[in-house]
């Protein structure tokens, strides 16, 4: 494969990459604020209530195995044109349970949203596939960097429409239709690869087996840390808004402590790539798992606005340092014709795990405890196992001998 020495190609699919985040990806605050919510209204049991929220994981794990591959056959602009169009289905099916008040119907369009989640989670692929090597953690670090508009755009977008109706959230959901259905346009200016489709005199080479592929530390331990980065952002951020409510704060103020939780996430994206490029991934992903060990701390030291604020922004600090640091680690481990392998293998693992952890969240947040208090300060310390796990399997990374690519 021929190396990449000009840019100018990546720099423009990366510019449109970084708009549908921005555009797009405003959704998925705005969910994952209500979501809690509008389970807590429909559910039977309460501590099923982010179950909305879990089938949206859910649908992005199971969605991973088959999207990556259709990427790979018919590019990626056609996966990401279904995924938002599965994001528009899924709002607009989640809209249709709210108003006849279905817990069942909501989480039917729940899981369709995470056809669309799956896609987004692409973008960052993406990025790298013109891109020169010396370039790509720059470029998945400013696709990243498109979610601060997310952040601003979402919440605030939820603040206006959240209570339009009469029917709580749904004002939510039907404004996410109007963003699939906008942001969708902006794939037709993508200029990336086609898929083995359009190349067909080329016969495509054979990469290694997926346990081959587990084998490799490098793979195995970017995915670990990918997920268990992932996993505890999602768990914490999930039980937050039910965290905020229950200890008597508004949910506009929620609203406000997600969009700091999510510019935390995505702006330090303008300049992780460049210390990836200074000071190594490995350094880069093991600061992550601190940051993240930190908002543990501080979420365990009390429930005032301040703490709520000053833990989701450090959650959305170490999220982007370790996701960033281990999507960086595994683009570079596997060959071209392992990528449709690796990425969907490594996105099914990543949000089985998050599935889990969201299913966890309100169990741990609703039921571990007779008050809010408790059940936040149990979500807090189901983090440390974790931690654990990755921190410990990014030691051992680092003591194995150095081998080729």
């Amino acid at each position: 494969m021929t190396a990449i020495t000009d840019d100018r190609r990546a720099k423009r699919n990366v510019a449109v990459l970084v708009m549908a985040q921005a555009i797009l990806g405003a959704q998925l605050p705005m969910i994952f604020v209500v979501g809690g919510l509008a389970g807590v209204q429909l559910a039977s049991n309460i501590c099923f209530a982010t179950l909305p929220i879990s089938f949206i994981i859910f649908g992005s794990m199971t969605t991973a195995p088959w999207i990556s591959p259709l990427m790979q056959r018919n590019g990626r602009r056609f996966g990401f044109m279904v995924g938002a169009i599965a994001g528009a289905g899924g709002a607009a099916v989640s809209a249709y349970g709210l108003y006849v008040g279905s817990f069942f119907i909501l989480l039917c369009g729940s899981y369709l949203t995470g056809v669309y989640m799956s896609a987004q989670g692409f973008y960052r692929f993406a990025a790298t596939d013109t891109a020169s090597d010396d370039f790509r953690p720059k470029a998945i670090s400013y696709v990243m960097a498109g979610g601060l508009l997310s952040a601003i755009v979402g919440p605030q977008l939820n603040k206006l429409v959240q209570d339009a109706y009469v029917v709580p959230f749904l004002g939510t959901y039907l404004a996410i239709i109007a963003l699939n259905l906008f942001g969708m346009l902006l794939f037709l200016a993508l200029d990336l690869p086609k898929g083995t489709r359009a190349e067909p005199e080329i016969t495509p080479a054979i990469g290694r087996s997926r346990m081959e592929l587990l084998r490799d530390p490098r793979i195995l331990v970017s995915m670990i840390c990918a997920m268990v980065s992932y996993s505890l952002m999602n768990l914490v951020m999930t039980s937050t808004p039910l965290a905020v409510v229950g200890c008597g704060f508004t949910t506009n103020n929620a609203n406000d402590i997600v969009s700091a939780h999510v510019l935390a996430m995505f702006a330090p994206s303008f300049f992780t790539g460049h210390l990836i490029a200074r000071f190594g991934v490995e350094k880069i992903m093991a600061t992550g798992l601190a940051i993240l060990a930190l908002a543990g701390v501080v979420g365990l030291a009390g429930v005032e606005l301040t703490n709520f604020y000053l833990a989701l922004v450090l959650l959305g600090i170490g999220w982007n340092f370790g996701f960033i640091g281990a999507t960086t680690m595994l683009a570079g481990a596997h060959r071209p014709e392992e990528r449709g392998a690796v990425q969907g293998m490594n996105d099914m693992i990543v949000f089985g795990m998050v599935t889990i952890a969201s299913l966890a969240s309100g169990g741990l947040m609703n039921c571990s405890g007779g008050t809010p208090v408790e059940g936040w300060t149990a979500v807090n310390l189901a983090m440390v196992p974790f931690l654990a796990l990755a921190g410990g399997s990014l030691i051992w990374l680092v003591r194995q001998p150095k081998m080729a690519v």
